[in-house]
């Protein structure tokens, strides 16, 4: 399906992303420690509402 080429670049490519990804979320962390407090109050409240949305639609249909 591919050819050794193409699997040695994805292998190295997704590394790489990885070791990138890894550096900048390292550096990102220490510089924005106290930025997003209530962060998590958020994620809840979008799960709650799409949790919601989900059931309304589940007893509507039957």
């Amino acid at each position: 399906m591919f050819s050794t080429g193409q699997l040695v670049f994805a292998i190295l490519f997704f590394i790489s992303f990885l070791v990138i990804v890894t550096i900048s979320y390292r550096k990102d962390l220490k510089e924005l420690k106290g930025s997003y407090t209530g962060i998590r109050w958020v994620i809840i409240g979008f799960i709650f509402f799409v949790s919601l949305l989900v059931i309304l639609k589940k007893l509507s249909v039957s």
